[in-house]
């Protein structure tokens, strides 16, 4: 899928496989002695080679194509500058959809995320024509022009994708960042996408509540 696949190794380096533990042997090996890593990656231009996301992380959707995750979310964070986190929801559904989290001060104690949106995000809603100053007046479509300008940066994302399948039509932003005290990132900030689903599952069936009216750049908002 857009050049992404699954990293694996073949030559000398490579282990002959566990001792005495077949089965373990055959998942890591195939038999052409290819070691299977898991993680899926992509050349540049230049043939350097860049890991992506994992096998496991894969997302498939009702249509049957394969999505990883992890270069849509870098690129939504990357056009909007004052998003924190995004997760990319879809497996087994017919569109995709994504948690989003904005940017906050994070408690120097407990390293928990506050209200306070950090000196960046204020001056970012500011530039917008914004005068959010927490998480909370943006948080569940409150600040219609960050809201917008959120849009605008997920429509030039999704002009980008190399299929239907692959652009995200609906979202939100959540009350909270996500954090490792939280329990939604690990010791290495990795994202526990499982711990996520099932915190927010209400808000992710929510996107799925009308299929048919699937949010668009015509109808990018919440109803007041």
């Amino acid at each position: 899928v857009d050049g992404n696949g699954e990293i694996c190794f073949w030559g000398r380096h490579v282990f002959m496989g566990y001792l005495n533990m077949p089965d373990k042997t055959e998942e890591a090996l195939d038999a052409d002695g290819w070691l299977h890593s898991g993680d899926l990656g992509k050349h540049d231009q230049d043939d350097f080679l860049f890991i992506t996301g994992r096998i496991k992380e894969l997302i498939i959707t009702a249509g049957g194509e394969n999505i990883p995750p992890v270069p849509i979310e870098d690129a939504v964070k990357e056009a909007v500058p004052l998003i924190s986190n995004a997760m990319l929801i879809g497996d087994k559904r017919k569109f995709l959809s994504m948690l989003l989290t904005v940017k906050c001060q994070v408690n120097n104690e407990t390293g928990t995320p506050e209200d306070e949106l950090t000196p960046e995000a204020v001056e970012l809603c500011s530039k917008l024509g914004s005068n959010s100053t927490r998480v909370s007046e943006i948080a569940g479509g409150r600040d219609r022009v960050v809201y917008a300008a959120i849009q605008e940066g997920i429509n030039r994302v999704n002009e980008k994708a190399t299929s239907n399948a692959q652009r995200i039509q609906k979202w939100t932003v959540l009350e909270k960042d996500f954090s490792i005290p939280g329990g939604e990132l690990g010791p290495t900030m990795k994202l526990k996408r499982p711990v996520v689903m099932k915190m927010y599952k209400e808000q992710i069936e929510n996107f799925y509540k009308e299929v048919l009216t699937p949010t668009t750049p015509d109808n990018p908002l919440p109803p007041k």
